[in-house]
């Protein structure tokens, strides 16, 4: 079901489509999550700590897929909240050539250099036949990643955020059944985890599209939608890539500091891997808010109602505050357990890893929920480039702490790289949202 977010009590439009958006970013958790939990049980430390070595890199490449098709369905959902379905038709369709392209480019490149990208980021020689295998799998299967992240944007843009979570849900259910079958019964091992990620996500990429094609008749492309045009090419990569390289270069600091960590050996890296994915897990009502604020921004812009922006954004700020604060205290007392769920309580040097993290980085909470709202909302303004240079203040951040504490300050040191990176990114974001909003405030008001 669609929804016009430019009418109606903010507070309300953006908790009723947060909630689906965060449910389904917690299912697309499973996808990574069911490989690390099996693999830690069933095959053991090193089979985690192959799986978590990857996480830093399948970030960087879906992370670049990804950037792209929000991009993209900004330019939709700007259409959709003025009112001009044509024009949301044609820029679906670029959308689709632009993908399609991305794709088979980045597919060909990553699986021809995925040894050499390896070896760069330090992965242990114990744990390499089992990264490489994985990866190679992770590669081939990047057209159903594109396919579902472009479908799913494009259904948030117009105000649908419940279709994409259901489609989800049936395939992390799917997905953690193969992942059983793989490596529990065909003993498949690492690059079992990897067949059964590309196929679950493959299903939700095809439900998407059927629930489109039978009843979004607005998004229905025709032979008038399709000639290439490259003016609005130049618009949508103008928006998509400064999106996706914000994506790629927050991940690059991460490869970096994945490759830090790495020096450490299997049982730190399964430990950052293991409170990594308890992190994420419940950092997804970050990312759930950033993802609602640029669709509620975007409809908003493109009607022209710049005061309901700055009133979504304040109440948004102030959700997530409240968010982050019962994050931090229900990670200080309950992260740590959590992270056995993936090795056990046999592995104390993998959850005394685990609890230097948390310590380290759970104070920063609030300030990492900012980015979200900040990033998104410049984003959902039509605006991409001060969001990415966000990111290399981020990989700036990383890279110094890691230059200066790694050795020093040892695994703690390199921990201490999230919270500097979440600190320096909102330097240039915050002030820039700020001055573009008044600005086009004002250009409304004298038209």
């Amino acid at each position: 079901m669609n929804h016009d977010m430019t009418t109606g009590k903010p507070i309300s439009l953006i908790i009723r489509f947060m909630i689906p958006v965060y449910l389904g970013s917690l299912f697309q958790q499973f996808y990574n999550l069911a490989d690390s939990v099996i693999a830690g049980r069933f095959i053991g430390v090193n089979a985690l700590a192959a799986i978590g070595s990857t996480t830093s890199l399948i970030f960087l490449v879906i992370g670049w897929l990804n950037g792209l098709t929000s991009g993209f369905a900004i330019l939709v959902a700007q259409s959709y909240g003025a009112k001009d379905y044509k024009r949301m038709r044609h820029y679906l369709a670029m959308s689709i050539y632009l993908c399609l392209g991305m794709v088979v480019v980045m597919t060909t490149l990553l699986e021809i250099f995925n040894i050499p990208i390896l070896q760069m980021m330090n992965t242990p020689a114990d744990i390499m036949a089992d990264v490489a295998a994985y990866m190679r799998v992770i590669y081939a299967g990047l057209i159903v990643t594109a396919a579902y992240n472009g479908f799913s944007a494009v259904l948030r843009a117009i105000g649908d955020s419940k279709s994409p979570l259901y489609f989800l849900m049936i395939s992390a259910v799917i997905n953690v059944v193969l992942d059983v079958v793989f490596v529990v019964y065909f003993h498949a091992g690492v690059v079992g985890c990897g067949y059964a990620t590309v196929i679950a996500q493959g299903i939700s990429a095809l439900l998407c599209l059927i629930y489109i094609i039978k009843n979004n008749d607005i998004l229905k492309i025709t032979k008038a939608d399709m000639p290439f045009s490259f003016d609005s090419m130049f618009k949508m990569l103008g928006l998509g890539v400064p999106m996706a390289l914000q994506f790629s270069i927050t991940a690059i600091g991460t490869v970096i500091v994945q490759g830090a960590i790495n020096i450490y050996g299997a049982v730190y890296i399964a430990g950052f891997s293991a409170a990594g994915k308890v992190q994420n897990i419940v950092m997804t009502v970050f990312i759930s808010f950033g993802a609602t604020i640029a669709t509620y921004v975007g409809q908003n812009r493109g009607a022209g109602k710049m005061d309901r922006v700055r009133e979504g954004v304040k109440v948004t700020q102030w959700l997530l505050l409240g968010s982050s604060l019962v994050i931090a205290v229900f990670i200080t007392l309950c992260g740590v357990p959590l992270a056995s769920l993936f090795v056990g309580e046999g592995d104390p040097g993998v959850l005394e890893a685990a609890g230097i993290y948390y310590r380290t980085v759970t104070w920063c909470y609030p300030f990492l929920a900012s980015i979200f709202l900040y990033r998104n909302a410049l984003q959902g303004l039509g605006y991409g480039l001060v969001p990415m240079l966000g990111g290399v203040f981020e990989l700036v951040a990383r890279f110094g702490v890691v230059a200066l504490l790694n050795g020093r300050g040892g695994y703690q040191g390199v921990c201490f790289s999230d919270p500097a990176a979440w600190l320096f990114a909102l330097i240039p974001i915050v002030p820039y949202y700020y001055w573009k909003r008044k600005q086009l405030r004002d250009r409304v008001s004298e038209t």
